[in-house]
């Protein structure tokens, strides 16, 4: 301030007055700069903090109706959980560690209903509804289960089940079988193959009664008909996915026995086998009925046996015939002994007697059902490497074919685990060759070190945000808020400092230097004291000359004064 003032007093006149300084060029000014730095890197630093610390948010529901992201709003406003929607308000974001009970929560009441409406319309029926009107919500019920089960898919986003379901008729012509039809909005980039197109036609038929899948038409939100039912009229001639899905895990089970039994013998990566089965899908029904002659050595059976027997009269007829002819015989009577021989009788006539015999005839009647999938013939084609025979003491890798022996064996065992069967046709072949890279080594397999485990990708997350957040308010503290804090810490200590005690050394060592003053020492101090003395009137004087001609000069000084006080 005395400075100021001198060189102010030590200027001539007529030079212009200094410019005013401004508010943050004064003391109060650098005060307040200096507090408004320190809150703004405070506030930064607590900033930078508080999104550490700020939890992060996870998909709760998406691709919601409207009714239903009311409702869940509502209910998380009850419970008292922060959300937030994601861009376009397609998700409901929630904190990630409530994400789950939160769901159980929901699910309990209900949320999200998928905007379907299912059996919990039948529980809201008013006393006098009309029965088409019970018809009308029945079909509506189960129309809304069967759009809930199909969306469950994971393909699947969003479904629609159309019934059309006719009336029940008595008369038999006019009975109708009722049909279906299913629309699938599926996910993005998701499409469904022809299995699972299978099972949602499956599983609509079975939901209905009397519905077949025939009647089933499945159709994705791009227009294009899932469920082709172009085969099914022709008898079903083409392939089913199942049948190919059959065929294709036959093979892969005869070419997995074929490596397995040949691996021990050649060693891992020495043999390749491939299999192609053609699979019989016919079903077919047999009944037979055989006829052959008896052989005369085999027992005959007998069938039935017919015979019969005609015996001739006693005599020629005689007599008148009527009623006097027609007389039992008279009483036999013994003869008598001694008299006359009678005349002898008349000779009887002959008899005749047929026998017929009917044998069975030597019939066979078969029934044969040979269900489908049966293997009309296998084709199985196997390479066996060289052998590899390493040198001990070179470690150098020879190659050598197999012998004629190895060979033999290895097509003998590959017949027994393929189920070798000449009279169906079956063909094997086995080939000894070279593997194109034989004489490189075997690269290691290399287990994924801990850095690159996807399993710890979460945690080095964290601890990268954590270490950012570090820096970055080190960086704030060390590069500004210490530095305008040094200042205050400095005049703090200092005023809160204690004053030392000089020891009584010092002070004895003070009071010598004082006694050793010399008398001409102290008129050199006298002397440069009035000189002081001299200058300062001098210069009181040139200020009041200054004043007395130039009194704005002074009053510009004042006010540099004034302002360098505040």
């Amino acid at each position: 301030m005395a400075a100021t003032a001198e060189n102010l007093i030590d200027t001539p006149p007529g030079t212009p007055a200094p410019a005013t300084p401004s508010f943050f060029q004064t003391t109060m000014g650098k005060r307040v700069a200096v507090g408004g730095g320190v809150a703004l890197i405070l506030a930064l630093m607590i900033a930078v903090w508080m999104w550490s610390q700020a939890p992060e948010y996870r998909v709760l529901f998406a691709n919601y109706s409207d009714r239903d992201g009311g409702a869940i709003t509502a209910s998380l406003d009850q419970m008292g959980v922060q959300y937030k929607f994601s861009e376009g308000g397609n998700a409901i974001l929630v904190p990630a560690e409530h994400i789950h009970d939160l769901r159980l929560k929901l699910a309990a009441q209900g949320l999200p209903k998928g905007g379907n409406v299912g059996f919990e319309l039948m529980e809201n029926q008013k006393l006098g509804v009309s029965q088409f009107l019970e018809q009308v919500n029945y079909q509506r019920s189960l129309e809304g289960e069967l759009a809930r089960s199909i969306q469950s898919l994971g393909s699947v986003a969003a479904a629609r089940v159309h019934l059309a379901l006719p009336k029940p008729s008595v008369f038999v012509r006019d009975q109708q079988k009722p049909t279906a039809s299913v629309l699938l909005n599926l996910q993005p980039g998701r499409a469904l193959d022809p299995g699972q197109v299978s099972a949602i036609v499956h599983l609509v038929a079975s939901s209905v009664p009397e519905l077949t899948t025939g009647n089933v038409t499945v159709v994705d939100q791009n227009g294009a008909l899932l469920s082709d039912t172009s085969n099914k009229g022709a008898g079903g001639k083409s392939l089913d996915p199942t049948q190919l899905k059959y065929v294709d895990q036959v093979q892969q089970n005869i070419i997995k026995q074929v490596e397995s039994i040949i691996k021990p013998l050649v060693g891992e990566g020495n043999v390749r086998a491939e299999a192609t089965a053609e699979v019989d899908f016919a079903q077919v029904d047999t009944a037979a009925e055989m006829y052959k002659p008896n052989s005369p050595p085999e027992p005959q059976a007998i069938r039935s046996t017919q015979s019969s027997e005609v015996v001739g009269a006693g005599g020629a007829a005689s007599g008148v015939p009527g009623a006097l002819s027609n007389q039992p015989p008279g009483v036999n009577t013994a003869p008598i002994q001694g008299a006359p021989p009678a005349e002898a009788a008349a000779p009887s006539a002959p008899t005749s007697k047929n026998s017929t015999t009917n044998y069975e005839v030597d019939k066979t009647i078969r029934y044969e059902q040979r269900p489908m999938g049966g293997i009309k013939r296998l084709t199985v084609g196997v390479v066996v490497n060289h052998r590899r025979i390493v040198d001990p003491a070179t470690g150098k890798v020879t190659v050598r074919p197999l012998a004629a022996a190895e060979v033999a064996q290895i097509n003998e065992l590959v017949k027994q685990a393929m189920g070798y069967n000449q009279a169906r046709g079956d063909t094997l072949n086995v080939t000894n060759a070279p593997f194109d890279g034989v004489d490189k080594p075997a690269e290691a397999v290399v287990e994924p070190t801990w850095w690159s485990d996807p399993a710890n990708f979460p945690l080095f997350k964290d601890l990268a945000r954590y270490a950012f957040v570090a820096a970055v308010i080190a960086f704030l503290y060390f590069r500004f808020l210490r530095p305008l804090l040094r200042p205050a810490i400095k005049k703090f200590d200092e005023a809160t400092a204690v004053p030392e005690e000089p020891k009584e050394e010092e002070k004895d060592e003070d009071a010598e230097e004082e006694v050793a003053d010399t008398p001409a020492e102290e008129a050199i101090k006298e002397e440069e004291k009035m000189r002081q003395d001299m200058g300062y009137r001098a210069n009181l004087k040139m200020a009041q000359e200054l004043a007395s001609k130039d009194p704005r000069i002074v009053a510009n000084v004042i006010k540099g004064w004034l302002g360098s006080n505040e």
